[in-house]
């Protein structure tokens, strides 16, 4: 009930006509990035090449620009991405990933509707912690849990590709565990990223 309630939302709010990211990022709020003028944002926009430029806190390069998704590097250890994602034929939700790699990487990832209205996340993107990163028979065992227990941050990042709606997760671990850690975890993971499939206006 609660995923056709976020339909008719997005139905509410979308038009017919698809859009593109280019011009909901001039629309974006100036509170997912601070210090980042409408005259930045089109001096962005200007060609879809890597383009760096001053503004407010520093510099600010566009790492990569299509149609349907836009990737900033906002400082040097910050991304943010956009994606634009389609529930239907004419609707389409934007996910915004805002990453921080400061001695080990960080995701926040959210959704909105094409004006800007926060959507829950839930209803596009499954719960995940390290345990997704395991072989299904180590999940339930409590050393393993603890081998892979990071308290302060769950250190997974997020990221698209220019043309693909895939979004791939990567785990970060090696930078909080020993040696010895690592070398255990290795016998237990299925491997350092998973690929979440874009289906049917959720990932899975």
């Amino acid at each position: 009930m609660h995923y056709f309630v976020i339909l008719f939302f997005l139905f509410l709010t979308s038009i017919a006509q698809a859009q593109q990211v280019g011009d909901l990022f001039k629309t974006m709020p100036t509170t997912l990035l601070p210090g980042l003028s409408d005259g930045n944002k089109t001096m962005l926009l200007v060609d879809t090449g890597r383009t760096t430029i001053p503004y407010a806190f520093g510099e600010i390069t566009k790492e990569a620009y299509s149609t349907d998704y836009l990737k900033l590097k906002t400082s040097n250890s910050g991304t943010l991405q956009l994606k634009l994602l389609p529930i239907s034929e004419d609707s389409q939700v934007i996910c915004l990933i805002q990453t921080v790699c400061a001695g080990i990487c960080d995701s926040r990832i959210s959704f909105y509707t094409i004006g800007w209205e926060k959507l829950d996340r839930d209803a596009f993107l499954p719960p995940f912690s390290e345990k997704i990163f395991l072989n299904s028979s180590e999940n339930d065992s409590k050393n393993d849990k603890y081998a892979v227990s990071l308290p302060d941050i769950n250190p997974i990042s997020a990221s698209f590709d220019k043309t693909g709606t895939d979004l791939t997760l990567t785990y970060h671990y090696k930078q909080r565990l020993t040696g010895e850690q690592i070398e255990y975890l290795k016998t237990i993971l299925k491997g350092d990223s998973v690929v979440l499939t874009w289906n049917k206006g959720t990932f899975r």
